[in-house]
C-alpha cells in the first residue's frame, strides 16, 4: 500500500531515509509531507520504503527514495515510482552511479552528468 505520508509519520520516515545513508535532513523532509510530497510504502505502523520529491512544472523530481534493507527487491521501490507517476507524471532523479540499474530497470531514461547520473521518465 503506498499513501501520502503525514506529519505523524516523520519519524519512521527519517529512519529508513537514514538507514540508506540518504543525506536529507528533517525540516526539508517536514515540509515535503506539508506539501504532498512524500509518500510511504507499508503499514500504517511501519513504513518499509519512501519517496520524497520536489514539485516541477511538470511533474516532480525525486529527491530521495529509500527502502528498509530487509525489504529490497521486493517491488516497494517499484511501488514507489509507480505511484509518483501515476500522481505526478514526469519524474526525473539525479544519483549515483551503484543506483542505476534500479531506475533503468523502471523504465527511466539514463545519462551520465559527470560523476553522477540523471534520468527521466514520462
Amino acid at each position: 500500500m503506498v499513501r501520502d505520508a503525514t506529519a505523524g509519520d516523520l519519524p519512521a520516515v527519517m529512519n529508513v531515509l537514514d538507514g540508506a545513508n540518504i543525506a536529507i535532513d528533517a525540516d526539508t523532509v517536514s515540509r515535503r509531507i506539508g506539501s504532498d510530497m512524500v509518500l510511504v510504502a507499508g503499514d500504517r505502523r511501519r513504513p518499509l520504503g519512501v519517496l520524497v520529491a520536489i514539485p516541477r512544472r511538470e511533474g516532480a523530481h525525486i529527491e530521495a527514495i529509500a527502502v528498509r534493507r530487509r525489504r529490497r527487491d521486493q517491488g516497494v521501490g517499484t511501488a514507489l515510482v509507480e505511484a509518483a507517476t501515476e500522481r505526478w507524471g514526469r519524474l526525473t532523479a539525479a544519483f549515483d552511479p551503484p543506483v542505476r540499474p534500479f531506475y533503468e530497470s523502471l523504465g527511466f531514461d539514463v545519462e551520465r552528468r559527470g560523476e553522477r547520473f540523471w534520468a527521466e521518465r514520462v
